[in-house]
């Protein structure tokens, strides 16, 4: 047998990883080229494994795990094999697709910064943003444009919105886990006011100026990639209007989410709005 059956089946196991934690990103996935779907689930599967380790391994060693995962992370790149599936399907993608060492860096320094920080500034917050969803779109982004430095190089500030305004929505539909069970502030106006009516309507803000300039990036996708990204884009922002129109504290009790019901008219929708080229 050839090292290419370990590949796939390390690849299949990033797959599943993606369906058993989010639906809505792997019917976003499904959208995408066939030729690049692997690719997007090595990167999910990385992302999500070093979040669970910060977010949810409570009671366990997690700097010392987060620690080893970074370690192992860059001896795997290093290598161009490792024994931990998830990041060897991570490897061959970043050394496939020349994924910048940069993104890397930056995404695992935010990682430790959960384990580190309960409450962020201005400063910081926009610096674990960045380093938890803006490089993540960074990464995805190279994989649409592996061959095209110059588009690349053209969508990189939408590919950063993009990931800001889902990262921002993120932390509004997670409030209660975040402030309530995890002890975190993500929102520095939070820390002085709480969580008000005006407060969450200055952050609602914030995101809506995030989805307008992003979406100006989608329109300039290749039809590779655009339909995905669209659907994962309003997804979101149904979230994110949902969200808007409930009050502070119906969001600090629960966590909303999206229908499968309305996801699946959501993604008719789309499809039709993208295949008439009405985006």
């Amino acid at each position: 047998m050839s090292k290419n059956l370990y590949t796939k089946n390390n690849l299949q196991i990033s797959k599943l990883t993606t369906h058993n934690y989010s639906t809505s990103f792997s019917l976003g996935v499904k959208m995408l080229n066939r030729q690049i779907r692997e690719p997007i689930y090595a990167i999910y599967g990385f992302v999500r494994y070093a979040d669970e380790i910060v977010d949810t391994l409570h009671g366990y060693p997690q700097e010392a795990m987060l620690n080893e995962f970074i370690d192992q992370t860059y001896q795997a790149i290093e290598r161009g094999i490792s024994t931990n599936p998830i990041l060897d399907s991570f490897q061959w993608i970043v050394n496939h697709y020349g994924i910048e060492r940069q993104h890397i860096d930056a995404f695992l320094k935010s990682m430790k910064m959960d384990l580190n920080h309960s409450e962020y500034d201005e400063q910081l917050i926009g610096e674990y943003i960045y380093g938890s969803a803006e490089v993540v779109g960074l990464m995805c982004l190279r994989i649409f444009y592996h061959d095209d430095d110059q588009r690349y190089e053209a969508l990189k500030p939408y590919a950063r919105k993009l990931g800001e305004a889902f990262q921002k929505v993120n932390f509004l539909r997670d409030i209660n886990n975040d402030y309530q069970e995890r002890g975190r502030t993500y929102f520095a106006k939070m820390s002085y006011n709480g969580f008000t009516r005006e407060v969450k309507t200055e952050i609602e803000r914030d995101i809506e100026n995030d989805f307008r300039e992003a979406y100006q990036g989608i329109l300039m996708l290749n039809k590779r990639a655009r339909f995905g990204v669209y659907l994962a884009y309003i997804y979101y922002l149904r979230l994110f209007k949902k969200i808007r129109h409930s009050e502070p504290q119906a969001i600090m009790n629960g966590r909303l989410r999206i229908a499968n019901g309305q996801k699946i008219f959501l993604l008719f929708q789309a499809y039709l709005r993208n295949s008439m080229n009405l985006l």
